[in-house]
């Protein structure tokens, strides 16, 4: 099944919120297992038991673990291969974007599923151009992955890139959702090359409709509600993932209680 289909029966049968795992060291610090590796892998064990087939996404974020060195990594390669496969879908969030045999070589990295850190899907940067995403694309067309592109994201730095006009006549981020869109042509139930759209953007006039996932970080603890997802998505709000992380976490370190939170946002979220 390509990733679309698979994201799409994942939000039937959970529901669309997509869990955060962004073990920070003030967070390590609040379960109560540290700020060390140790504590990283606690914790990292612990979203696993409580998220792994509970909810239908989830969103490691790379640089938490990075910052470990090669042993976080090591965590995180362990944590995607326990959360693979168990109806949970991991979207790795490492933002890159390249060009070239280097793209390709991030994308065979997160996307090739013989790769020990392949993930369901990746997060990625166009700022290099659309047309330097191609490998990801490519790569996770062959792997039945999907891939999520900045678009429009809520960081207050965002729009003096995304809201500039191209040569096209429209805004740099439209420009990325129109190829998006063009990407994802007459795939069902929805594509597998989705957006990234930050819940607490504001008002836009994009044509948000691109005919697959719409990642919305932001949700919950940022500020992020559930009418701001139905103004800003308005019609395809069917489509939306909103992301949360610290809404969730901070009810760790009990498996029970983070369970119980993830199953909470799903059930607020009757987009």
């Amino acid at each position: 099944m390509s990733f679309g289909s698979r994201a799409r029966a994942a939000m039937d049968a959970y529901g669309p919120a997509c869990i955060g795992i962004d073990p920070h060291g003030a967070l390590l610090e609040a379960w109560g297992v540290g700020d060390t590796l140790e504590g990283l892998d606690r914790f990292a064990a612990a979203c696993v038991e409580a998220f792994a087939g509970q909810v239908g996404f989830v969103k490691p974020q790379s640089a938490f673990f990075e910052r470990f060195g090669a042993r976080g990594v090591a965590i995180l390669e362990r944590t995607l291969q326990d959360l693979r496969h168990t109806g949970t879908l991991t979207i790795l969030d490492v933002k890159r974007g390249d060009i070239g045999s280097t793209a390709e070589a991030y994308a065979d990295a997160y996307l090739d599923e013989d790769s020990p850190m392949a993930a369901d899907a990746v997060t990625v940067s166009p700022y290099l151009g659309f047309g330097s995403l191609r490998p990801f694309l490519d790569v996770a067309e062959k792997n039945d992955a999907g891939v999520f592109v900045l678009a429009l994201t809520s960081n207050p730095e965002g729009p003096e890139v995304q809201h500039a006009a191209s040569s096209s006549g429209r805004t740099v981020a439209g420009d990325v959702l129109a190829a998006l869109r063009a990407a994802n042509e007459g795939a069902t139930p929805m594509g597998s090359y989705g957006a990234v759209v930050g819940a607490t953007i504001g008002e836009t006039d994009e044509d948000l409709d691109v005919n697959g996932p719409l990642l919305a970080p932001g949700f919950g603890s940022q500020g992020g509600t559930v009418d701001d997802l139905r103004r800003i998505f308005g019609d395809v709000a069917h489509l939306v993932l909103p992301s949360t992380s610290r809404q969730v976490l901070s009810a760790g370190p009990d498996v029970d209680a983070l369970r119980a939170a993830a199953v909470a946002v799903n059930e607020s979220l009757q987009l």
